[in-house]
């Protein structure tokens, strides 16, 4: 087996930056193309610090899963339907162009984000948190540490919301909670180094 390719995706590394709204701040961790706007991406991945109730930023023509990572919990109503999320680490799929409303249940929250464009991706990404030791598939997968137990990738070690863009087969350590997240590929041009 070939050891595979790994970028590593360092928390420290990310830019706060403020919602339109002026509820949370939220800190890119990866996106195609490279650089975009929240006009221009395909695929993105973000952590985002949820301070206040109010809506979520509308996003026609995207998909995003959303994953609580700390906090009590949120009520989000999205169009007429209200949702309770109120357990880490559990996958939600969202619209995003349906008005979201947010209310929180016990102060601020943390969620992981994975949103992308409908009409640009035939099959959309995958998110699944997972902890212990196992393989990861074949192809682009991005892996992001939830909490201070970290991960550990061949040659590299993850801390509290590190993450790594990884291509090929290898395998992973988890001890604590760990995003694996497939479908996500670099676009033309953006390589994957070591």
């Amino acid at each position: 087996m070939t050891d595979p390719v790994v970028r590593a995706l360092p928390a420290a590394g990310r830019a706060a930056v403020a919602w339109k709204n002026g509820g949370g701040v939220t800190r890119e961790i990866a996106a195609a193309p490279p650089d975009a706007d929240m006009a221009g991406f395909v695929w993105r991945v973000s952590i985002a610090d949820v301070a206040a109730d109010g809506p979520f930023s509308a996003f026609p023509g995207v998909d995003r899963t959303l994953t609580m990572v700390e906090g009590d919990g949120m009520e989000l109503t999205v169009g007429a339907t209200a949702t309770l999320v109120d357990s880490r680490y559990v996958p939600r799929d969202l619209p995003g162009d349906v008005p979201t409303g947010c209310r929180l249940l016990g102060g601020p929250v943390v969620n992981l984000n994975v949103m992308w464009r409908r009409a640009a991706l035939a099959v959309p990404p995958t998110v699944a948190v997972v902890r212990g030791r196992l393989p990861l598939a074949p192809g682009a997968t991005l892996v992001i540490a939830l909490t201070e137990d970290g991960a550990a990738l061949p040659g590299l070690t993850l801390g509290r919301h590190d993450a790594a863009l990884v291509d090929g087969t290898g395998r992973l350590h988890a001890p604590g909670p760990v995003a694996v997240i497939t479908g996500v590929r670099p676009a033309a041009g953006q390589a994957v180094a070591r």
